[in-house]
C-alpha cells in the first residue's frame, strides 16, 4: 500500500489515529451531557437532546476542538473534566511499533492535530508519544482547522514539506479531503478508530484497520528508549 522510497514526511493525526477515540466519544457523548444535566437540573437524555445540535453546529470548525470555548459555552470546566477520566486515554494497537519503524527508516515524523493545547498536553503526558516526533503542531497554532485546505499552506511555512512526497494518516474523512485538495499525495484513513465500536467501511481513501498494514520493513533497529514506551 505504501512505497516508502517515495515518502519523506509522515504526518499523523492524534485522536482516532494514534489514540483510541473511545476516550473522546465517551467524554462528549456521555460524560459532558451527564455533568451538564447535573449542573442544569436536567436528565442526561434531556441534556443530550439540548447539546447534540450545538455540537453538530461546530463540527469542522476550530471552536469544536477548543476546550476554552466549550468551558465558556457550557459553564463547565472542560479541561478538569478530561483529567477526571484520563484513565480512558490509550494508544491504539501497533502504534508504537509503527512509530519506531518509521523512525528507523529515517522518515520525518510530525504530529498534526486539531486538539486544543490543553487536551494535547494531557494526552502526551499520559501516553508519552511526543518522544517519537520530530515536530508537533496543533491547528490552534494557525487559527484554522485541518478541514480547511489553507491549514496545509500554513503548516508548510513552519514545517516545509513536498506534498507529493508526504504521507498523511488520519481518521477524519473531511481532513483527508482537505489534504487531497491541497495536493498531499499519500493519504490513508483509519477504519478502527474506536476500539469499542465496529470498524468503519471506507472506500473513498485507502484505509487500514491498524498500522501493521503499512508497517515499514528494514532500516535501523528501533531506538531502545522509545521501544520501552510501548
Amino acid at each position: 500500500m505504501i512505497d516508502w522510497d517515495k515518502i519523506d514526511n509522515v504526518f499523523l493525526d492524534m485522536d482516532g489515529t494514534l489514540l483510541d477515540l473511545n476516550f473522546d466519544n465517551h467524554f462528549w457523548q456521555e460524560f459532558v451531557p451527564q455533568r451538564y444535566a447535573e449542573h442544569n437540573g436536567l436528565t442526561p437524555d434531556e441534556a443530550k437532546i439540548l447539546l447534540s445540535p450545538r455540537f453538530r453546529a461546530m463540527e469542522g470548525k476550530l471552536e469544536w476542538y477548543c476546550l476554552d470555548y466549550w468551558s465558556e459555552q457550557l459553564d463547565l470546566d472542560i479541561p478538569a473534566m478530561k483529567l477526571e477520566i484520563a484513565e480512558l486515554i490509550s494508544v491504539l494497537p501497533h502504534v508504537t511499533e509503527f512509530l519506531d519503524a518509521v523512525r528507523a527508516i529515517g522518515k520525518r515524523l510530525v504530529l498534526v492535530t486539531n486538539a486544543h493545547s490543553k487536551s494535547l498536553g494531557l494526552k502526551m503526558e499520559k501516553t508519552r508519544l511526543h518522544f517519537f516526533f520530530d515536530a508537533i503542531f496543533s491547528s490552534h497554532d494557525f487559527g484554522i482547522p485541518k478541514e480547511d485546505p489553507k491549514f496545509w499552506s500554513g503548516l508548510g511555512i513552519l514545517e516545509p514539506f513536498t506534498a507529493q512526497r508526504t504521507l498523511l494518516v488520519d481518521d477524519s474523512l473531511p481532513v483527508l479531503r482537505s489534504a487531497r485538495t491541497f495536493g498531499i499525495r499519500h493519504l490513508i484513513a483509519i477504519r478502527k478508530h474506536d476500539t469499542t465500536r465496529p470498524a468503519r467501511h471506507i472506500t473513498e481513501f485507502k484505509a487500514i484497520e491498524d498500522f501493521r498494514e503499512i508497517m515499514p520493513c528494514g532500516g535501523l533497529p528501533p531506538i531502545p528508549y522509545l521501544s520501552e514506551l510501548s
